[in-house]
């Protein structure tokens, strides 16, 4: 293995896009957006496309967040989803999850034959895959659950991974593709429609009523109808829906291999805290190699390692392979295993969001930006995209939902107001608030770091005349001091050597040195501290 490594996404290198002015004057609007990912941009799309007119804020730069450090694999087969779902919502809840999904690849299909997007488009077959003997039966399980919710799988026990493995659920005809360009001419052709799309944008406040208001950092305000919330977290969580996601961190290597080494598939293994591997098209007989692993929740344990660890299972597996670039992504996980995506609150009218997509934002993001087109224009009761063809899977239920701005038959599926979901994943939701409660309480009995033992590029949390402060040397020696309680909630911080960036253990926000805000859901900064 040899590694010149890059610590930027290669999908962000390798697709810059032309930054977009911030949001200078007061906008009015039929629907604002919030958040420029795959679900913010998919409903955005949608909705431009229905005739209205529609505003796209981005705090930071147009799918440079989460879905600029995704893994790109398009699929309706998520890890071992649907015998949970079986379980958990019947039978008619897998069949709806699968049919969601496998029409949100299709739909995106259409959209790039549409729009003639150049996004290294390649269809794949994918794999969820166990090494350890003692995992075959629940593999062959959720193979038999995935067929009785509809889709084509099937039980294998060989791929073409250089490994050897005890068995394999594989759906044929999935899809790999470069999230950038995708998203990028979604923007271009969204421009073009007349959209407002406004980065470097910090949303700071909202007020619901008829119309909606948003307040942004800037000071100008957008006024719409409705709002849509699609930024990874909740920005706004007014139905306490942190109690129901946790934030979870991945790590991704990514290298060149010969031609003759690529897998030719989409592969994902829940051994070995998660490994995933697919390629990706690099010329002069290569590919590039991107591998996938190493989950955690933020704000604990050492990325570094971390990274180190995936890089050698690659060279071990891969040999030869020329690391080039690594970089790391975070999803949240909803209690029940389906993503959060409708109306905001049981008392909401007019603002919508969508979240907890558990690592499958790619097919989930597109069904997101359908299911809340379709929520919104049958909410102002006239048609979403009437007349537009497509051709796509769809053309029954769910192209009847589009033609007539009703919801689409999974909506209920995805209601962030659903209870009986929630009740049956009690333990889950348990788990998940003692694991934020630990934190809260845990962290701050923990004794504080010496301000003397922290090294240059290092950080921890110290105490100084009382006050717990989160204390970076950076590479002169020379500290920088934030306040250690998260801005969310009051979290403590702890410190990511690997990406220098504060993180937050309990709701996954995330600060660079200096405080500013990296991810959220916080939207203040660590205010800055004199040590």
């Amino acid at each position: 293995m040899t590694e010149k490594r890059s610590n930027r996404s290669y999908w962000m290198e390798t697709a810059p896009g032309t930054p977009l002015p911030p949001l200078e004057a007061d906008l009015d609007v039929d629907v604002a957006v919030v958040g420029a990912g795959m679900a913010g941009l998919s409903t955005a799309w949608e909705l431009a496309r229905a005739g209205r007119r529609v505003a796209v804020l981005e705090a930071g730069r147009v799918a440079a967040g989460v879905t600029g450090r995704t893994t790109a694999k398009l699929t309706a087969l998520h890890g071992l989803v649907y015998g949970r779902l079986r379980r958990t919502r019947g039978v008619e809840g897998a069949r709806l999850y699968a049919r969601s999904q496998s029409e949100a690849v299709e739909h995106a299909a259409a959209i790039v034959e549409e729009l003639g997007i150049d996004c290294e488009w390649e269809r794949r077959d994918a794999f969820t895959y166990v090494r350890d003997p003692s995992g075959a039966d629940k593999v062959r399980a959720e193979a038999e659950a995935a067929r009785e919710a509809g889709l084509p799988t099937e039980y294998v026990t060989e791929c073409g991974l250089p490994y050897r493995i005890a068995g394999a659920v594989r759906l044929p005809d999935q899809v790999q593709f470069h999230p950038r360009k995708y998203l990028l001419a979604l923007t271009a052709d969204l421009l073009a429609h007349g959209a407002a799309i406004h980065e470097e944008t910090v949303v700071t406040g909202l007020d619901e009523g008829e119309p909606c208001r948003l307040r942004t950092r800037t000071g100008a305000t957008v006024t719409a109808r409705d709002v849509v919330v699609a930024t990874h977290y909740p920005l706004f969580d007014r139905a306490l829906l942190f109690t129901r996601l946790s934030p979870r961190r991945e790590l991704v290597v990514a290298g060149t291999v010969d031609a003759e080494q690529d897998p030719d598939g989409m592969y994902i293994t829940p051994e070995e805290n998660t490994r995933s591997v697919r390629t990706a098209p690099y010329g002069d007989g290569k590919r590039l190699l991107v591998i996938t692993g190493e989950h955690f929740t933020p704000g604990s344990g050492d990325s570094a390692e971390r990274f180190d660890r995936l890089a050698r299972w690659a060279d071990e597996h891969f040999p030869g392979v020329e690391l080039s670039h690594r970089w790391a992504t975070q999803d949240n996980d909803s209690t029940d295993t389906v993503p959060l995506v409708g109306p905001m609150h049981p008392a909401a009218r007019h603002t919508f969001v969508a979240a907890g997509f558990g690592g499958w934002g790619m097919s989930g993001g597109i069904m997101a930006g359908r299911l809340l087109a379709a929520l919104v224009t049958g909410n102002s009761g006239d048609s979403l995209g009437a007349g537009r063809a497509r051709g796509d899977a769809d053309a029954a239920d769910a192209g009847a939902a589009r033609a007539s701005g009703r919801k689409p038959p999974w909506a209920d599926l995805y209601d962030p107001r659903r209870v009986r979901s929630v009740v049956r994943e009690a333990p889950q939701f348990l788990k998940f608030q003692a694991k934020s409660a630990a934190h809260f309480i845990g962290d701050r009995l923990r004794p504080p770091s010496s301000l003397d033992d922290i090294t240059p590029g290092q950080g921890a949390v110290v105490r100084v005349d009382g006050r717990r402060l989160a204390v970076y040397r950076d590479d002169d020696g020379k500290p920088h001091a934030v306040s250690a309680r998260c801005t969310h909630l009051g979290c403590l911080v702890a410190f990511n050597p690997a990406e220098r960036t504060w993180e937050c253990p309990c709701h996954g926000s995330r600060f660079d040195p200096d405080g500013q805000v990296v991810q959220g859901p916080a939207i203040r900064p660590l205010r800055r501290k004199d040590v």
